[in-house]
């Protein structure tokens, strides 16, 4: 799945949800285009050097329009990764949750649904942003942990606690450490982003080999 095969949408507001049907829709469309405007804006520029009265010109809209949505350019960003990475994040994990599957198979799907609804569409650029931006401004950085980092981890913690309730794991290790889990999606947007033109990395082979690796040791057998 390509960034041309899979068009990232952003759901929309509260203050849309009770104008009429074509007022909606039109608001909806506009608040769209904003947010699509400042991706572009925050994966050129960064952060810091980007500038409202630019996202307004790529999105079609006047600045004061921006105020209409959003009330920062900050609050621009925390939409995104609320909406681009928060929300799969959270259905992925719900969909784990609700099933009777065997946990190494709702592994297998966990990270497949990341691989091709986040690090294969332009959500990944969100996440490589707050990577190289969180440093600087630690209000992202607690941000993104509360609403994509947080949520992941409970959701690891939870799959691992019922592996060891069903019999399926020896090891706690994944309920203690689940960021052994995530560390392989965090070297894929590094990676793709820094080297990917170098050594091209084949994000579906290692992600597949890493749950092979983790559910190995989690169930207490040698490589």
């Amino acid at each position: 799945m390509t960034d041309q095969s899979v068009r990232v949408r952003f759901m929309p507001g509260r203050e849309d949800k009770n104008k009429g049907t074509s007022g909606s829709r039109k608001a909806t469309d506009k608040r769209e285009a904003i947010l699509a405007a400042a991706l572009d804006e925050f994966v050129e520029k960064g952060f810091a050097l980007a500038r409202l009265d630019d996202m307004a010109a790529r999105a079609g809209v006047g600045k004061g329009t921006i105020y209409l949505y959003f009330p920062s350019k900050q609050a621009i960003l925390e939409e995104l990764v609320r909406t681009s990475v928060g929300s799969p994040i959270a259905a992925i994990g719900e969909a784990a949750l609700a099933s009777d599957l065997p946990t190494e198979a709702l592994l297998r799907m966990i990270f497949s649904r990341v691989r091709t609804e986040i690090l294969g569409t332009r959500r990944r650029e969100v996440a490589r942003l707050v990577i190289a931006e969180a440093g600087r401004f630690p209000e992202i950085a607690a941000f993104y942990h509360r609403e994509v980092i947080g949520q992941g981890l409970q959701m690891l913690r939870a799959l691992a606690r019922r592996g060891i309730e069903r019999g399926e794991f020896d090891s706690d290790v994944l309920v203690r450490f689940p960021h052994l889990a995530v560390a392989p999606v965090v070297v894929a947007l590094l990676w793709t982003s820094l080297f990917d033109g170098i050594e091209p990395l084949d994000v579906q082979g290692m992600l597949e080999a890493h749950v092979d690796l983790l559910t190995r040791g989690l169930k207490g057998k040698g490589p």
